[in-house]
C-alpha cells in the first residue's frame, strides 16, 4: 500500500489535491520568513548556490531565497498553487518552477547545493524522499527543513487552537499528534544544525479570516461549518485587535543537515 502522511490518512485523499481551493487565502495571509533565517542559511552555502524548494506553494519561502540572488527551482505538485507561485515570481531573475514531489524530484543527479522544505515536510514519504535528496544534491549539499511555529503561549493562538480543534476534525487531530520535528531530525541524520528566531505578522479581520481558512484541515468558507467559523472569528478578532489589527507571534525553526 502506498505511504500516506498522517494528514492524508485523515483526509482520505492525496496531498496534491488539498490546496487547490485555498490558493487565494494562502496568498493573502500566510506569514513570510525572517531575514535572519536566510542569513544563517547563507553562512553554510557557496556564494551562488543552486536551490530546490520542495512544496513551494505560492512562493512565500521561494521569494526569500530569490531575494538573496540564488538560483531557485520551485517544486510544487498542485497546479493552482504553482500557477500562483509563477504569477508572483516569474519576473524575478533566477526563478523557475516545475511539477514534482519530494519522492520524485525534477532535477538532475548532483545538481543542487541546497534543498529546502518550508511547512511541507509533513507530506514527505521519508524513505524515498531521502533517497531523492541524496540523488540530486551535490557533494556536501544540504537539506533545510523550516517551520513558522505559532507561539502557543500567546492568548490569540490559544483561542485559535480552540477554534481549530472545534472545526478541524480528524485532520487537525492527526497534525497535532504528528511529532514532525522528531521525524525531521531522523530524516537529516546525525550532525544536523538547528536555528530558531522570533517572527510575527499583523493582520486585519479579513487577513485573519484568510489565514484560518488557508489551513488544509479547515472547512470551506461557504459551508455550514465555514459560516460558523466566520462568526466565531469575528468575536475572536474583536477580543484581540488593537487599532484594527491582530499581532500573531511565531517561532521560526529550521534544521539543516
Amino acid at each position: 500500500m502506498p505511504w500516506k502522511s498522517p494528514l492524508e490518512q485523515a483526509f482520505g485523499q492525496n496531498s496534491t489535491q488539498l490546496f487547490s481551493t485555498k490558493v487565494a487565502a494562502y496568498q493573502a495571509a500566510r506569514p513570510d520568513y525572517p531575514t535572519a533565517l536566510f542569513d544563517w542559511l547563507a553562512s553554510h552555502l557557496p556564494v551562488h548556490p543552486e536551490v530546490l524548494d520542495i512544496g513551494a506553494g505560492t512562493g512565500l519561502f521561494t521569494q526569500g531565497l530569490l531575494a538573496r540572488g540564488w538560483r531557485v527551482l520551485a517544486v510544487e505538485p498542485d497546479a493552482a498553487m504553482r500557477a500562483a507561485c509563477d504569477a508572483r515570481l516569474s519576473n524575478v531573475p533566477h526563478y523557475r518552477s516545475a511539477a514534482g514531489l519530494a519522492e520524485a524530484l525534477p532535477a538532475d543527479d548532483h545538481s543542487v547545493d541546497l534543498i529546502t522544505a518550508a511547512q511541507s515536510f509533513h507530506w514527505f514519504d521519508p524513505v524515498p524522499a531521502r533517497r531523492e535528496c541524496t540523488r540530486v544534491l551535490k557533494p556536501g549539499g544540504r537539506v533545510a527543513l523550516i517551520w513558522n511555529d505559532r507561539d502557543e503561549a500567546a492568548p490569540i493562538h490559544q483561542d485559535l487552537n480552540t477554534l481549530f480543534a472545534q472545526f478541524g476534525g480528524a485532520a487537525r487531530a492527526a497534525q497535532v499528534a504528528d511529532n514532525e520535528l522528531e521525524r525531521a531530525a531522523q530524516f537529516l541524520g546525525a550532525g544536523a544544525q538547528f536555528w530558531h528566531g522570533p517572527h510575527h505578522q499583523l493582520l486585519d479581520a479579513e487577513g485573519l479570516e484568510a489565514l484560518v481558512f488557508s489551513r488544509s484541515y479547515m472547512p470551506s468558507r461557504e459551508s455550514h461549518d465555514g459560516n460558523a467559523v466566520v462568526r466565531a472569528l469575528g468575536h475572536l478578532f474583536d477580543r484581540h485587535q488593537r487599532q484594527g489589527q491582530v499581532r500573531l507571534p511565531y517561532q521560526t525553526r529550521a534544521w539543516l543537515g
